[in-house]
């Protein structure tokens, strides 16, 4: 079975007002020493994950078939730092010929050569984050780039050799105004992107944007206005030849036009794995991974993540040094998380025949109940070739998520 790589990035330059990820500004020093101790961590994991197969699903192999830089801002990683660790995936674990290697940027961190050394170290997917074409937006989410640099850096990623691009966006920001939005999403599909990712805001705990909500000093964001956003969202890039295929991300399918249920070629494969509920290995500062029946993350801290990589591997999984929790998944469980998971995937949602092969249980004999219960509300659709959301349940889509927590 096929396997995921997930290499958190916690550097950033500024801190963005909305981010609730594990990420740090002012650590710039620190990222020769975390380089090295996460090319560590792969090697020391690549070397007896292929031993393990103790419950949930056994890894026959270590066949990678996606890579995925995330953070905080992975662009800000030295020249050569890419290069040097994805040479460590290769060498520790069985890389497929077409693995999707993907790498988040922010647009103002990026320059020309930056993007020719990063495609011919071998990332062949880009993720920018757009996040919006208005200079205000931009200011009060605290970022650090215009929409021009968003431009320029999709014109230097397709001179490097990029043809595989993501742009992400939010909505649903406080006073945001619809015809704001509109003008967001036209100037993003003009770059011609195959991918798009479009959030909700959401006010997490701890984050600058939540305070100033609770302070009175920023509103509330509105939760109808978003939901109209969101509508206008799907209705425009289906007219622009984007499918959605899942609750926030679109994609062209360019080879051909996929048949109902299918998903379209330019789907990230990657997250198409965390949706699958498929097994994944996470590396660096507060990454996660869950595999062979065992969920886990690793300690949150830049500095202590690097100290801990100086000392031995532990002998189970995920065998590393740098985990703080793990978890134990059982069958139950993990069929559970499965519907949960599979349910965001608008397109293809959660197929009984695969699942029966996969658990030796159909999902109607176990959630018939709930599912009759859900159609009966008109959130999902329950075909004996899939079950999915409905468009209103893609609206309420915690609904439907709740019913399997």
């Amino acid at each position: 079975m096929a396997l995921s790589l997930y290499l958190h990035i916690p550097f950033c330059t500024v801190r963005c007002a909305y981010c609730s990820f594990n990420t740090y500004a002012g650590l710039e020093d620190l990222m020769p020493a975390y380089v090295d101790a996460l090319c560590k961590e792969v090697n020391l994991v690549g070397a007896t994950i292929g031993r393990l197969g103790e419950g949930g699903i056994a890894l026959e192999d270590r066949r990678v078939h996606t890579v995925f830089f995330g953070g905080g801002t992975p662009s800000l990683l030295p020249d050569g730092a890419v290069r040097e660790i994805l040479h460590h995936v290769r060498s520790a674990f069985s890389v497929a010929g077409d693995c999707e290697f993907t790498l988040e940027a922010n647009p103002g961190t990026l320059g020309a050569a930056h993007l020719q050394a990063l495609r011919k170290s071998g990332v062949n997917r880009l993720s920018l984050g757009a996040q919006s074409a208005q200079p205000g937006e931009l200011r009060l989410l605290d970022r650090a780039h215009s929409f021009e640099d968003v431009v320029a850096a999709v014109r230097w990623a397709r001179h490097a050799g990029f043809d595989n691009l993501n742009l992400d966006l939010i909505y649903g920001l406080p006073r945001q105004a619809p015809a704001a939005w509109s003008e967001s999403l036209e100037r993003a599909i003009e770059l011609e992107p195959e991918h798009l990712s479009l959030y909700a805001l959401s006010l997490e705990h701890g984050t600058p944007m939540r305070a100033w909500v609770e302070r009175g000093l920023v509103d509330s964001p509105d939760q109808d206005a978003a939901a109209e956003m969101y509508e206008l969202a799907g209705e425009r890039l289906a007219l622009a030849g984007y499918l959605q295929y899942e609750i926030s991300n679109w994609a062209r399918a360019e080879r051909s036009y996929p048949s109902d249920g299918d998903l379209p070629d330019r789907a990230c494969r990657h997250n198409v794995q965390y949706w699958r509920n498929l097994p994944y290995l996470g590396f660096g500062a507060g990454a996660h991974g869950c595999a062979t029946g065992w969920r886990y993350s690793n300690v949150l801290s830049p500095r202590r993540y690097v100290e801990s990589l100086g000392r031995g591997g532990a002998a189970e999984l995920p065998c590393s040094p740098a985990v703080a929790e793990r978890t134990r998944v059982e069958g139950v469980t993990e069929m559970d998380e499965t519907m949960l998971l599979g349910f965001r995937l608008t397109r293809e949602g959660i197929r009984p025949d695969w699942f029966q092969r996969r658990f030796g249980e159909s999902p109607r004999k176990r959630y018939g109940k709930r599912l009759f219960a859900l159609e009966a509300d008109g959130l999902i659709e329950n075909r004996p070739e899939r079950v999915r959301l409905t468009t209103r349940g893609r609206l309420l889509g915690n609904r439907v998520f709740e019913a399997f927590v």
